[in-house]
């Protein structure tokens, strides 16, 4: 059934679901998000993220997994509200499915592209904040800046510079030093 003149479609996840293989879309608020592929610089970022996450988790025998794009988190049981973070990392196993991750991820990663930064700055930051993520963290290669949220403890977010090294608040001593980071 098509929406009445001056109505926009619902959409829903069965919209994500039918779209063309190799298409990658968020649904938020009844509206569906095309996502542009990622240049190089953001794809240096997301290795260099996900590695020092990751070899930090496996050297200590960690519960957490470490997942980068694309990966679907459905962020609350309704299927309301499809995104996929450049970096997720869930520590609750009995969350993960063969479709993703079904509930809120401990730590969310976006890295800011320019087509982006409207919908990681405001529009996911509150989607974030009201499924309960423990800590975001918007990444801005254009700024070469780190917007740190420690959601958990609801404190006032930290700014950092790829000149820092910033800790992970879900960990008591994970830093990753943006110095090593070479674009």
């Amino acid at each position: 059934m098509t929406p009445a003149l001056g109505q926009e479609k619902v959409c829903t996840i069965d919209d994500i679901y039918s779209l063309p293989e190799g298409s990658r879309a968020e649904l938020i608020d009844g509206r569906i998000y095309d996502m542009a592929p990622p240049n190089t610089r953001h794809q240096r970022i997301l290795s260099f993220l996900h590695l020092e996450t990751g070899n930090y988790i496996r050297a200590r025998n960690g519960e957490c997994e470490v997942f980068p794009a694309p990966f679907g988190v459905f962020l609350f049981a309704d299927d309301s509200q499809y995104v996929e973070p450049d970096i997720s990392v869930v520590c609750d196993k009995h969350k993960l499915n063969e479709h993703g991750c079904s509930g809120a991820p401990d730590w969310i990663i976006e890295i800011v592209s320019p087509g982006s930064r409207r919908m990681d700055y405001y529009t996911k930051l509150s989607l974030y904040r009201s499924a309960n993520v423990r800590e975001y963290w918007i990444v801005d290669p254009m700024k070469q800046t780190v917007l740190v949220y420690d959601m958990e403890h609801d404190s006032a977010p930290a700014i950092y510079s790829f000149a820092d090294k910033i800790k992970a608040n879900i960990y008591d001593d994970l830093w990753i030093d943006f110095r090593k980071l070479h674009l």
